[in-house]
Order: C-alpha cells, then sequence, then structure tokens
C-alpha cells in the first residue's frame, strides 16, 4: 500500500501501523500533532488530550465537524477543506504545509486547543458544567420516573426545572 521505496526513505524515522490505541497514543506527551480525518472520536480524544489536529475530512459530517474546529472555533488547521473520497490526490507540499503550522510552538491553534482541552477536563470535575448537568438528570431521572407514557413529561419537567 505504501509508495515503493517509502520505508527505506523514512529510515526509521516515525513508525507505521495498521491501528493504534489512539487515546493513549494521544495521552503520551511525545505526541504534538495528530492528523486525522475529523470524526467526532477523534476531536474529543484530540482535544481533551491538548493535541493539536491537522484535518483531512474524507466525507459524511467530518467536513461540517472540519468547518466547525478550523473556521468556527480555531482548534485544528486544515491540509484541505474539500478533499474527496474518490480518489482526490493531496500533495506532500499541502502536508507538509499544514504539520508545520499545527506543530509552531506560539501557534494560535497550539494554544486554543490547550485551553480547551484544561476546560473539558475541568468540567468532569466536581462543580464542572458536565458534572453539574448530570447530576441534574440523575436528580430528574429521581423525581420523574419514566414511562413510556411520562417521556415527553420528563423532558418537559428537565427543561424547566433542570437548570437550577
Amino acid at each position: 500500500m505504501l509508495p515503493e521505496g517509502f520505508m527505506e526513505r523514512m529510515g526509521g524515522k516515525g513508525m507505521i501501523c495498521g491501528w493504534a490505541p489512539h487515546v493513549k497514543v494521544l495521552a503520551h506527551e511525545a505526541i504534538a500533532g495528530f492528523v486525522s480525518h475529523c470524526g467526532w472520536n477523534s476531536i474529543l480524544e484530540s482535544v481533551w488530550n491538548s493535541v493539536p489536529i491537522v484535518i483531512w475530512p474524507l466525507y459524511a459530517e467530518q467536513k461540517l465537524n472540519t468547518f466547525e474546529m478550523v473556521k468556527e472555533l480555531g482548534l485544528a488547521v486544515e491540509m484541505r477543506l474539500d478533499s474527496r473520497f474518490d480518489g482526490d490526490v493531496v500533495m506532500a507540499e499541502e502536508i507538509d504545509g499544514a504539520i508545520r503550522r499545527v506543530m509552531e510552538a506560539d501557534s494560535t491553534v497550539r494554544k486554543m486547543v490547550k485551553e480547551m482541552g484544561e476546560k473539558s477536563r475541568r468540567a468532569l470535575m466536581e462543580g464542572g458544567s458536565s458534572y453539574n448537568s448530570f447530576e441534574r438528570l440523575i436528580h430528574a431521572m429521581i423525581k420523574y420516573p419514566v414511562t413510556s407514557t411520562s417521556l415527553f413529561s420528563f423532558y418537559y419537567q428537565f427543561q424547566m426545572f433542570g437548570s437550577d
């Protein structure tokens, strides 16, 4: 699958593998960037670990996720926003340029991802926004047991009283 002579040209730099445990890899202190198709799990794993992403979307929701991450949130660098799954060739210069942008020590993306990673971890701690929302959900479920006929009522009650 790799071009002829690729491994020899690499000279032992890096590692090529078919599958890797993303969460463990992204949590490692040596990881400074991540090239991703921009699926939702990859986004969450990268942001959680404060690892900047070079985005290479191929299909489905990946392009929407890319737009959000690059243009709206400033948490990633695009390799190309209009890649196609059907054989569109991305040149080495595009890959090199995107990786260099995300690897700059003082890049805005790197700073934004670090800040968002810290915020996401705080959200799960006691008193954090996700912790509090989940706690309200549990209390609402106990107070308003869900049956098939009360699902709408539960939703309504949670919306009305879930924000105290």
